[in-house]
């Protein structure tokens, strides 16, 4: 297991990850660090959708919550 500067290392049984996963409400492949398949999604180049949702959760909060307001009202209007 590498340990790097400023990093503690732990080891744990493999058995106690699903409740350490359950009691964080990660999963245990984020506590691995790897993604998840559920999260990887289909193959190929990320959609513009997804790189906009990406550059707004970098957004500070109030932001955030503008952008979500727009839309709201957009899919509202929609409906």
């Amino acid at each position: 297991m590498p340990c790097f500067f400023n990093m503690v290392c732990l080891r744990i049984a493999a058995s106690t990850l699903p409740l350490l996963a359950k009691a964080l409400t990660a999963s245990v492949e984020e506590l691995l660090g790897e993604e998840s398949i559920a999260t990887k999604g289909k193959r190929g180049p990320v959609s513009k959708l997804q790189q906009q949702l990406e550059q707004i959760s970098q957004l500070p909060k109030a932001k955030q919550r503008f952008v979500m307001e727009m839309l709201d009202t957009v899919i509202q209007q929609a409906s």
